[in-house]
């Protein structure tokens, strides 16, 4: 499928009193056309300079970037009409209602008028267009800002942090519009923390960490690339935990005891935990694999799991190690 979004050893330092700070260390990311795409990245990772840098709002010191098959930032005007973006906090006009601001915007951008109405429904404020910002609630402006980005009904669509301020409900209606939109043909790189939201929305994710890719691809398959290999087993008789334990030892495996289940690794064939501890009268009520989730793998790539007794810097990640899975060199 076509690439809408490419960056190549992508670098950007940025002068420092303690020195210079690198930002960007030879950074890649790849977006195919109609993915619902996740950005993740710790704080000060360089996510945002990232952005900004596609943007044109930053020149990076070198590296390649394309968007919809244009090299920017020589053909950013191009293209521009073409994506839709909020990045960091937007400011808005505190007294102009909202169906105000979009009209503003949607003049400045010669756009038809009725992509206002269309964006107001489409973000859930129809109902409020006609209050002034400066009586909005922080969700209810993430709203706004998302509707600005849409007016212009692009091909790419880059929101940061769009949950931001978003009560559960409007969460899940933000999951459910991004997925209409990428099934109609509009492809969307989304940054967020709530990696919850983003193992439900997302076909696939690039994860960067001070300032390179530390992990990219389809969301299954950088979960099973990181997946311990372990099985969960519980049984009906939870009082039997022991004596299956050592029913399993006798046969070689290497159980670890939990208050409700063992957990197994290295099991080729489930089946065959099943029949062993069958044969003992010790019956089997779970047998699943135990998968990890997008926040495990991201802690564990970027180093940021909490320690207890310790306070970690805004910054302080791990250096990953380039391999060909993450864009370095073999």
């Amino acid at each position: 499928m076509a690439a809408v979004l490419e960056i190549q050893g992508l670098r950007k330092t940025y002068r420092a009193r303690g020195g210079p700070r690198r930002a960007l260390d030879g950074f890649e990311m790849y977006v195919e056309a109609g993915q619902v795409h996740g950005f993740l990245g710790p704080n000060g990772s360089g996510k945002t300079t990232t952005l900004r840098t596609l943007l044109g709002l930053i020149k990076p010191d070198s590296g390649e970037m394309r968007i919809l098959g244009q090299e920017l930032p020589r053909h950013l005007p191009q293209v521009v009409s073409q994506v839709g973006a909020i990045v960091e906090s937007p400011q808005f006009f505190a007294h102009f209602t909202a169906r105000d601001t979009l009209a503003l915007l949607a003049d400045a951008g010669s756009l038809p008028s009725e992509r206002v109405d269309w964006a107001l429904e489409l973000v859930g404020l129809r109902e409020r267009a006609k209050e002034r910002v400066k009586t909005y609630s922080l969700g209810m402006k993430q709203r706004l800002a998302v509707a600005s980005a849409l007016l212009k009904q692009p091909k790419l669509l880059i929101l940061d942090e769009p949950a931001n301020g978003l009560d559960p409900g409007g969460i899940r209606e933000m999951r459910d519009m991004m997925a209409t939109l990428s099934a109609g043909g509009m492809t969307v790189v989304l940054s967020s923390h709530i990696l919850g939201e983003i193992q439900l929305i997302c076909d696939s994710v690039t994860i960067i960490s001070l300032g390179r890719r530390v992990a990219a691809g389809p969301v299954a398959e950088v979960l099973q690339a990181h997946s311990s290999g372990q099985v969960k087993v519980a049984l009906e008789t939870p009082a039997d935990l022991s004596a299956a334990a050592q029913v399993l030892i006798a046969s070689g495996f290497q159980p670890q005891l939990n208050t409700d289940h063992l957990t197994l690794s290295g099991v080729d064939k489930p089946a065959l935990i099943a029949r062993l501890l069958a044969e003992r009268q010790l019956y089997v009520s779970e047998l699943t694999p135990v998968t990890a989730d997008l926040e495990d793998v991201f802690l564990e790539l970027t180093g940021t799991a909490p320690v207890p007794g310790q306070v970690r810097s805004v910054d302080q990640s791990v250096r990953p190690e380039l391999t060909p899975q993450n864009g370095g060199a073999a």
